[in-house]
């Protein structure tokens, strides 16, 4: 009698489980496919429309003609793809050859660096003294602005770190035998079996450099440089679909500006959804490595 008391008790349990499970997986993937629905809905019948949205209302590409033919968009993609391939290029070098010193044994101070580095996670010198070191650095109004002050991030040195920390220290001994430098050490011996680590720390500094628009609005000064989310924010917020029309021969503006908002969000969006499914596999074993010992 016990165990079928126990077993209905589970069941409902599980039912529960699931149904939750289904509510949150609806209310995260729900706005996304708003945004979808709407960009390919017919602008005039968006207008008119109130309320949840659970398929296109009509058919209507004009949105994506504009997008496409827009070159400030086609410009701000490039720029984008800069940033991204550049940067987390700079940002992995850069974070590993910092995670690799700070793993090795018996560094002078290396735990009063250790305590200065996670200092700055809570405490900062401020927008004010970040705009004036890239002001002093001379490069502002470059791409380089968006790139070089944000070559670190301390909460991705410290995973990378502690992931370089859990590698058994006999491969390192044993490259040195064989005559390997510190470099060597580094980009053949633990760069290959921190595989996953890489593709995490791929994967965080890739959406961080996709999604910035902050710095962007700080240091650019030439439109031509403006990377995507810029853009994106610029005919969003600012509302700046005029130019936008005029490609596609549009004359009826306003709802047109409607769904060109919401079919630039997808054109934004698709890059990182396709490239996430690649790492995911990566994702969960590479922070559950780096965060094994503090």
């Amino acid at each position: 009698m016990t165990s079928f008391i126990e077993s209905i008790g589970e069941r409902i349990f599980n039912i529960f489980n699931v149904l939750l499970m289904l509510m949150l997986a609806f209310a995260t993937l729900y706005p996304m496919l708003y945004v979808a629905f709407a960009s390919v809905s017919d602008p005039h019948a968006l207008m008119k429309h109130a309320g949840l949205l659970f398929m296109p209302l009509g058919f209507c590409i004009d949105a994506y003609r504009a997008v496409f033919k827009n070159p400030m968009i086609l410009r701000g993609y490039l720029n984008t793809l800069f940033i991204v391939i550049v940067g987390v290029g700079i940002n992995i070098i850069f974070t590993s050859m910092g995670a690799y010193f700070l793993s090795r044994k018996n560094i002078m101070l290396k735990n009063g660096i250790m305590f200065l580095i996670a200092f700055t996670m809570f405490f900062s010198g401020g927008m004010i003294p970040f705009y004036l070191t890239v002001m002093d650095l001379n490069i502002q109004n470059t791409l380089w602005s968006l790139i070089l002050p944000v070559a670190i991030n301390t909460y991705n040195l410290i995973i990378m770190r502690t992931a370089f920390q859990n590698i058994p220290s006999s491969l390192e001994e044993s490259a040195k035998i064989d005559g390997a430098g510190h470099f060597t050490i580094l980009f053949r011996i633990i760069f290959p079996i921190s595989l996953p680590v890489i593709a995490v720390m791929i994967l965080y500094y890739g959406v961080e450099h996709w999604n910035s628009w902050f710095n962007a609005m700080l240091f650019l000064r030439n439109r031509e440089l403006m990377p995507l989310q810029l853009i994106l924010r610029e005919i969003i917020i600012m509302n700046n679909t005029e130019n936008m029309h005029l490609s596609v021969g549009v004359t009826d503006v306003v709802p047109v500006s409607e769904t060109i908002k919401y079919a630039v969000i997808i054109v934004a969006t698709i890059p990182i959804l396709t490239l996430y499914p690649f790492l995911q596999k990566y994702f969960v074993k590479g922070v559950l490595i780096g965060a094994l010992k503090g």
